[in-house]
């Protein structure tokens, strides 16, 4: 159901269970998590069998229900809380804290991981700390929130008073004392940890949010995406540590679609002889034909990327999704360039987990930059003047970058050459098609030399490459 549906309906009358599940699994489809009438039928009656009362369960359930595959938890759980948690406001009594002793307080938490007073630090830090546009006032006062206007809950503002980095110190200091944990993995307790709490005072920000904007308002604009619809180009350091963790099985489910497609396409032309054979058993009708099968020979592929600025993240995870697809090729070589071009298959090993800063280790080690700005025009003469022979009529060429030359000749040229001696040429862009024709972008220029393809996150990625495989 729509948002203006839904505020229609909420106009008239309270929404019921029911409606809250109709909108939830609505929301659910439009972050990518595809849960159909069947589906829909089977959370309603887990709903009937577990009831509301216990919110865990209640969780649980519909997880069990609408959930088909990994990665759509985290999207999940936080539409499941806008639509059925409710936030509570605690009113500070007397004076409030500082800062200093809600970190006093947080910290012991922590150290003894201790839920339920985690659970209330995150809404009593978030009520001291996080308050913007007068949201603190309405809530020591007779004044619904709802009236606050401009008013907001920030759990950013919120972790940045606390500190989280000198959070995590305390906790591994305090937690060491104790001898809870082996030295070698106190850091990374204490961080998960401190991320945990994190989680929670965002949770309780986007509550209060939806208490004053509406839970249809901030279920599409406050939660975060599933790691596979992050943009490239805005994800964040642990959006791209779990893009590298899902590099793997990715290229493992790819490979298997593939292979289901070749098998599919091994037919070729009828073998009249070996039907006419087989027709016998049927009194010489052909009601099964034999066909021929082909042969098909795996073609080489060479990925030229860019590997400047931040399109390094979207080069950095389709360079490994390749290399972990390299068994679908007879050969794969990887060249990177910033503003001249240098061979870097050998910074890959297929079957490993990426490494964090790879596209640094590259350029400090390879000739891939001289002045450090993107010249695809440079870059394009370095390969023609040095690595033409990579291309040839078995070869598949597939460039990625954003095509932003900073102004400088886009070398067409040499990109020309370089199409012809490969057998197919694809392009892959990170940046959003809208934005081809704006600023220093040479999208539309190469895009009459190359397909282009748009590939701003994982989902569009992994859609391209299934069409681009060979088959």
């Amino acid at each position: 159901m729509s948002g203006k549906h839904a505020a229609q309906r909420s106009s008239e009358r309270p929404p019921t269970p029911t409606d809250r599940l109709v909108d939830f699994v609505g929301l659910l489809r439009e972050y990518g998590i595809n849960a159909g009438p069947s589906e829909t039928l089977d959370a309603a009656a887990a709903m009937l069998a577990l009831g509301t009362a216990d919110p865990a369960r209640l969780r649980s359930g519909l997880a069990a229900c609408l959930l088909r595959r990994g990665g759509q938890r985290a999207v999940f759980d936080q539409l499941f809380d806008l639509y059925f948690l409710t936030a509570e406001l605690p009113v500070p009594a007397g004076a409030a804290e500082t800062v200093d002793d809600l970190r006093e307080r947080l910290t012991a938490a922590l150290v003894a991981d201790d839920q339920s007073a985690l659970t209330e630090l995150a809404r009593t830090t978030l009520t001291e700390l996080g308050g913007y546009g007068g949201v603190q006032a309405a809530g020591q006062s007779s004044r619904p929130l709802t009236t606050a206007s401009g008013a907001g809950w920030s759990s950013y503002q919120t972790m940045k008073a606390l500190r989280p980095e000198e959070l995590t110190e305390r906790v591994v200091a305090g937690m060491a004392g104790a001898g809870e944990l082996d030295t070698a993995v106190h850091s990374i307790e204490a961080r998960r940890r401190v991320e945990a709490f994190r989680t929670s005072v965002q949770n309780e920000a986007r509550l209060r949010s939806a208490q004053l904007r509406g839970t249809d308002y901030i279920a599409r604009r406050g939660v975060e995406s599933a790691v596979d619809r992050v943009d490239f180009l805005g994800a964040r350091e642990r959006d791209l540590a779990e893009m590298r963790r899902l590099v793997n099985p990715l290229a493992r489910k790819l490979a298997t679609r593939l292979a289901a497609r070749r098998k599919k396409a091994v037919r070729g032309q009828i073998d009249m002889r070996r039907t006419l054979r087989r027709s016998m058993a049927t009194g010489g009708v052909p009601v099964d034909p034999v066909l021929r099968a082909r042969k098909h020979g795996r073609p080489d592929l060479v990925v030229l990327a860019d590997l400047s600025g931040s399109v390094t993240g979207f080069a950095e995870f389709t360079l490994h999704l390749v290399q972990a697809l390299q068994d679908q090729f007879s050969k794969v070589r990887s060249f990177g360039f910033v503003d001249t071009c240098d061979e870097i298959t050998a910074f890959f090993t297929p079957g490993e987990l990426p490494e964090p800063g790879l596209s640094a280790r590259i350029i400090r080690e390879a000739t891939v930059s001289r002045f450090g700005s993107s010249n695809y025009g440079e870059a394009f003469r370095t390969f023609a003047d040095h690595h033409l022979d990579a291309l040839g009529p078995r070869t598949s060429l597939l460039i990625l970058g954003d095509a932003r030359t900073n102004r400088t000749d886009p070398g067409l040229p040499h990109l020309t050459p370089m199409l012809a001696r490969a057998r197919h040429a694809h392009w892959l862009n990170p940046e959003p098609a809208r934005s081809w024709t704006t600023g220093d972008s040479a999208a539309p220029v190469y895009a009459d030399l190359v397909s282009m393809h748009e590939c701003r996150n994982i989902h569009q990625l992994t859609t391209v490459i299934t069409r681009l495989l060979p088959a």
